[in-house]
C-alpha cells in the first residue's frame, strides 16, 4: 500500500471513456490534422512560418535543433550544456550537443538511450540520469563531460500505473531532495481504480518510500518550485466535452495532502456534471486553482526564470508551454505564456511567444520550456519535431528550415510474405473497434465529428505507425493491442487510406 500525505479523495470503481463514435458535434474535435490522424509531426517549418513567430521586444526566436526522433517532449540541460530530450514514441532519450561555436544552433545530436517504455520526464542528480517511463522510473549513470551513459539501466520504481489517456510520467527533484513525479488519469473523467492515478507522488532518490503527495490532479504534466518562496506550482489540464469555454485549465499551488477537485469538481469548486452530485463537502474542502488558464489550452511544461540574461521584469516569472486545444470549435493555446506574481499574490498571464497557430492553422505545439546555461530559453515542439531557442539581446537565425520527412517504403516493416495476412487481420481490428465511426463520414452516426484518414503513407511506415498506436493522440481511446495487432492495424491503415 502506498503511503499518502493527508486525506485526499479515496476512489474505487471502473474507469470509463467516451468512445469516438459518441462525440456529438457540439463537443467539437478540432485538433491539428496531423496530430489527430495518427501522429504529432506537422509539415516542415518554412521561412514564412518563422516570420509569423512573435516574441517580446528585444527577444529573438529561431530553431535550435531539428530532425529529431518523434516526439520531442521534456528536456533537461547537463552541466556541460548538452540538452537531454525525451522522445516517447521513439522510446528514446536524445542528446543535443551544446552550441560550442555560438551560432545559435546545436552542434549535433544522437540517441543516448533507446528501448525505453514511452520515456517522458528526464532529470539529472548526483551523476545519475533519471527517466520517467510510463510504468517505471529508471536511472543510469551519466558522465556529463563525455556525454555518455555508463553501466546498466536500472528501474528503481516498477509497477506504476501506465497507459491510459494520460500515460506520461514527468520527473523533477525538489529542494527537499525528493524525486517528484506526476501520474495522470486514465480517462477524461472517471472514478479511478488505482489511487495513484491523478496525483503527484514523490520518492527518495533510490526509488524508496514512495508516497502520494497530492490528489485530484487530472494531468499535472509540468511542475516547478518558485524561487524565494519554495512553493510548488503545477499545471493541470481540465476535462473535455463540456463545451468550448469550460472548464479552465489550471495552475495549482501544491501542498502536502492537498486535494484539487478532479473528478468531482472543475475550476473554482464547480461541481462536475458526471461525478459532483452529493459531493458538496468534498468539493468545499478542495483547493481551487491559483490561476486559471483558458479552457482546453493544455498547459504542460513550466519553469521559473532565474537567470541574469533576461530583462529584470522577467526574473522570477514562470514560463508555461500551452500545447493547444483539440476539444474546441476554434483552436486556442499553441503558445508560451509568462506568469507574473503581484505583491498581493495575484497572477497576471501575458503572451510570451506566439505564432504556432494562426487562423486555425497550426505549425507547432509547445510542450516544455527550460532555461539554458547561456541564459536563453528553449521550447520543445512535438508537432514540428524541433527545439526552439528564444534569446534576449542577440541575433538568432530566422532562416533555418526543417528537412522534408521522407518515409521511403511505408511497408518496409512488414515482410512481403506476411503483408496480406496482416492486412486482413488489421481490417478485422478496424471493424471490431468501430474505427469507421470516427474516420468515415458515410459510416459515422449523424452529428458525429469525423476526422478522415488520408495519405498516411506520406508520413508513416509500418513501424512508426504501429509505435504511435501504442500511445494514440486524444480523443482516440487506447486499446489493449498486442505488438502484432498494432502492426496488422498499421498495415491495413496504410493500404486503405492512401
Amino acid at each position: 500500500m502506498w503511503r499518502r500525505l493527508g486525506i485526499g479523495l479515496g476512489v474505487i470503481g471502473v474507469a470509463g471513456w467516451v468512445g469516438c463514435g459518441l462525440l456529438p458535434e457540439r463537443f467539437a474535435v478540432n485538433a491539428p490534422i496531423a496530430s489527430m490522424l495518427f501522429g504529432s509531426l506537422g509539415d516542415p517549418i518554412e521561412d514564412g512560418d518563422l516570420a509569423q513567430m512573435q516574441v517580446p521586444d528585444g527577444f529573438q526566436i529561431g530553431i535550435y535543433a531539428d530532425g529529431l526522433p518523434p516526439t520531442p517532449r521534456f528536456m533537461r540541460f547537463s552541466e556541460t550544456g548538452d540538452l537531454l530530450v525525451s522522445a516517447p514514441r521513439s522510446g528514446a532519450v536524445v542528446l543535443i550537443e551544446a552550441d560550442a561555436d555560438g551560432d545559435g544552433r546545436a552542434d549535433g545530436q544522437r540517441v543516448l538511450i533507446e528501448g525505453l517504455e514511452q520515456p517522458h520526464g528526464v532529470e539529472l542528480r548526483d551523476g545519475w540520469l533519471y527517466v520517467g517511463e510510463t510504468d517505471a522510473i529508471a536511472r543510469i549513470r551519466y558522465d556529463a563531460e563525455r556525454g555518455r551513459t555508463d553501466g546498466p539501466l536500472e528501474r528503481i520504481v516498477t509497477g506504476l500505473p501506465g497507459g491510459g489517456n494520460h500515460w506520461t510520467k514527468s520527473l523533477r527533484f525538489g529542494p527537499d531532495g525528493w524525486l517528484y513525479m506526476h501520474v495522470g488519469s486514465t480517462c477524461n473523467v472517471c472514478i479511478e481504480e488505482d489511487e495513484r492515478r491523478a496525483t503527484i507522488m514523490r520518492f527518495h532518490p533510490d526509488g524508496s518510500d514512495g508516497e502520494i503527495y497530492a490528489t485530484g490532479l487530472r494531468n499535472s504534466v509540468g511542475f516547478d518550485w518558485q524561487p524565494g518562496t519554495g512553493k510548488l506550482y503545477a499545471t493541470d489540464n481540465g476535462r473535455d466535452l463540456l463545451g468550448d469555454d469550460f472548464p479552465p485549465c489550471e495552475l495549482n499551488e501544491i501542498v502536502p495532502g492537498g486535494f484539487y477537485g478532479w473528478p468531482i469538481a472543475n475550476g473554482d469548486r464547480v461541481p462536475d456534471p458526471d461525478f459532483g452530485e452529493g459531493q458538496q463537502a468534498r468539493i468545499a474542502a478542495s483547493i481551487p486553482p491559483a490561476h486559471p488558464f483558458r479552457a482546453h489550452n493544455a498547459p504542460l511544461g513550466i519553469t521559473f526564470v532565474t537567470g541574469a540574461a533576461l530583462p529584470e521584469s522577467y526574473r522570477g516569472t514562470a514560463l508555461v508551454a500551452l500545447h493547444g486545444s483539440w476539444n474546441r470549435s476554434k483552436k486556442d493555446g499553441y503558445k508560451v505564456v509568462s506568469l507574473h506574481w503581484d505583491e498581493d499574490g495575484s497572477i497576471e498571464e501575458r503572451d510570451f511567444a506566439t505564432g504556432w497557430e494562426r487562423d486555425d492553422d497550426v505549425i507547432g505545439r509547445p510542450v516544455d520550456v527550460v532555461e539554458g546555461p547561456d541564459g536563453a530559453l528553449y521550447v520543445s515542439d512535438d508537432y514540428a519535431g524541433v527545439i526552439w531557442r528564444i534569446a534576449y539581446g542577440e541575433p538568432t537565425s530566422q532562416t533555418a528550415k526543417l528537412p522534408k520527412r521522407a518515409v521511403g517504403d511505408p511497408f518496409a516493416g512488414a515482410p512481403a510474405a506476411e503483408r496480406s495476412a496482416l492486412s486482413a487481420e488489421g481490417a478485422g481490428l478496424y471493424t471490431r473497434h468501430a474505427c469507421a465511426t470516427c474516420h468515415e463520414p458515410d459510416r459515422a452516426p449523424a452529428g458525429t465529428a469525423v476526422k478522415q484518414l488520408e495519405q498516411l503513407e506520406e508520413r508513416y511506415d509500418v513501424d512508426s505507425l504501429s509505435l504511435l498506436l501504442l500511445t494514440p493522440p486524444q480523443p482516440m481511446p487506447t486499446y489493449p493491442l498486442s505488438d502484432r495487432e498494432r502492426k496488422a492495424l498499421a498495415v491495413y491503415l496504410l493500404e486503405a487510406h492512401r
